[in-house]
């Protein structure tokens, strides 16, 4: 997913729960998973080359550095640039594999044109459907970092490559604003699943808000 997307689902969902400061934190620690260093041989940080296994491993280590930072007394920066690199495999889970098709083939009788935006970023039956898959990354595929250059990538590299198969941008086709949806979803799921395990001061420092009589935290 383009930077532009994770830095718009990251604003509108956690804007309201975050400082400024941890917000832009967050923000920064997700765009730099897109660095040429984590572009290069991390499949993980974007759950490319069907390595589902290793992204949600990557997810549950970001999950403990948040927790062990919050807990230990380490920089509460860390945690937040954790979350960063969480939110942006997440993310890229749906613009990255085919779960967004298999969802809209999954709805009858129109292929969900006018229900992707009710898409679950959790279905059990698609997270375990024999056929989900994500892009292979081939070298071939530094072209379409170019944008002006994405179509020739898509024509030429294979069907299964990252080029193929990306809903990057809305350019991507019909089915980008479904991923884009999935990765809201499920970017509010993991910050939920997280506070739910914090104490109320774990809270108050993670998201960086000045707690008084009258301040209302998530639970």
């Amino acid at each position: 997913m383009d930077k532009i997307y994770h830095e718009k689902i990251l604003t509108h969902t956690l804007q309201a729960r975050f400082s400024p400061r941890a917000l832009e934190t967050i923000i920064a620690a997700n765009l730099g998973q897109d660095s040429l260093r984590g572009l290069i041989g991390h499949p993980e940080y974007h759950f490319d080359d069907s390595a589902f296994a290793e992204g949600q491993a990557y997810i549950e280590k970001q999950r403990n550095i948040i927790f062990d930072c919050l807990r230990t007394g380490k920089s509460v920066e860390e945690a937040w640039r954790a979350l960063g690199r969480l939110t942006h495999a997440v993310q890229d889970f749906y613009a990255h594999s085919n779960y967004v098709q298999l969802w809209a083939a999954s709805l009858q009788p129109d292929g969900g044109a006018t229900t992707m935006s009710n898409i679950a970023p959790l279905d059990k039956d698609i997270l375990n459907d024999e056929r989900l898959r994500s892009g292979k990354v081939y070298w071939l595929e530094v072209i379409s970092f170019i944008p002006a250059l994405r179509p020739l990538a898509r024509r030429l590299l294979p069907k299964d490559s990252h080029a193929a198969m990306n809903l990057d941008t809305p350019l991507s086709g019909p089915l980008f604003p479904a991923a884009m949806a999935a990765a809201r979803k499920r970017t509010l799921h993991e910050v939920d699943v997280i506070l739910a395990e914090m104490t109320a001061e774990e809270k108050v420092r993670f998201l960086d808000v000045a707690q008084s009589p009258h301040t209302e935290l998530p639970s």
